[in-house]
């Protein structure tokens, strides 16, 4: 993996594991030479990422729409900041760019582009990984959503366990190397979808 791309809030959160996580994360990924790909902010747990990232040697790419960069909340210090137009722009760009997916603790935002991600890696669109840092059981109750989902027979059971879910970056990371796209693939290949 060379290049992930990390969903998180741009608000720090009630908890301070949180931001103690996406530290910790973005630290991690700089010193696996492993790119960050990120909304392009300087607030909250996005900022807090960026930071650790960079302050390790890391490379960090922002991603971020005109609209938010007059608000001023875009992060200055990125090596690389690209502004679209669109939301939609954002979240192509920044899945054009990655070679997986990571969503932290954060809003509507964080949800809408995590999943957008994880459908796409569903139906094929791409082949790539989508995990979750839990946080403290921060998506213990999204989880169980997920999975009375699938007892409801709305969402399948190899989609659901196409999700990594780990509470440490170093765990998350390490299922990621040994990820393979196996499930995505054998749905793909049904013929009684």
């Amino acid at each position: 993996m060379r290049s992930l791309c990390v969903y998180c809030g741009s608000s720090p959160g009630a908890d301070a594991a949180y931001t103690t996580a996406a530290a910790s994360l973005g630290s991690l990924l700089a010193r696996q030479d492993i790119r960050v790909v990120y909304g392009g902010g300087r607030v909250g747990l996005m900022g807090v990422l960026a930071d650790a990232a960079i302050a390790e040697g890391g490379r960090v790419v922002g991603v971020i729409t005109r609209a938010l960069l007059a608000k001023e909340v875009a992060h200055r210090g990125l090596q690389q900041l690209v502004v679209v137009d669109t939301m939609h722009e954002r979240k192509a760009a920044m899945s054009d760019m990655a070679d997986g997916f990571v969503m932290l603790p954060g809003g509507f935002g964080t949800l809408d582009e995590f999943f957008e991600a994880v459908t796409w890696t569903q139906l094929g669109v791409h082949s790539k990984p989508c995990g979750i840092l839990d946080v403290n059981g921060f998506f213990t109750p999204l989880l169980d959503l997920l999975d009375e989902a699938v007892r409801q027979r709305f969402i399948r059971i190899e989609h659901r366990q196409m999700l990594i879910i780990e509470s440490t970056p170093d765990l998350l990371l390490g299922r990621f190397d040994s990820w393979r796209p196996t499930v995505a693939e054998k749905w793909l290949d049904r013929t009684d979808r």
